[in-house]
């Protein structure tokens, strides 16, 4: 199989579909870096650790390294959470 710089190798799965070597099955999100989320949502980095502190954004820490999972992180600004007041404050 000879497959153009472009393309990914395909492997094949028990249906008889192929998808992309690293691909993840149908329905399966992946986590995201605090670089990604923030390209999502359009803001700097240091908005996201600033929000994780102070306003509660939904993330979870693995290590030194924070992730995220963006349908959580759209329910939090579709639920209004984002636009709320920092924590701790009167």
């Amino acid at each position: 199989m000879n497959a153009s710089p472009t393309e990914r190798p395909v492997r094949a799965e028990p249906s008889g579909v192929g998808r992309p070597v690293g691909a993840k099955p149908p329905g399966v999100d992946r986590w995201l870096s605090v670089e990604e989320i923030a390209a999502h949502l359009g803001v700097k980095p240091t908005s996201i650790y600033k929000w994780i502190t102070r306003k509660g954004m939904p993330a979870h820490k693995l290590g030194r390294l924070w992730k995220f999972k963006v349908d959580e992180v759209d329910e939090w600004i579709r639920s209004g959470k984002a636009g709320q007041a920092d924590r701790g404050s009167c």
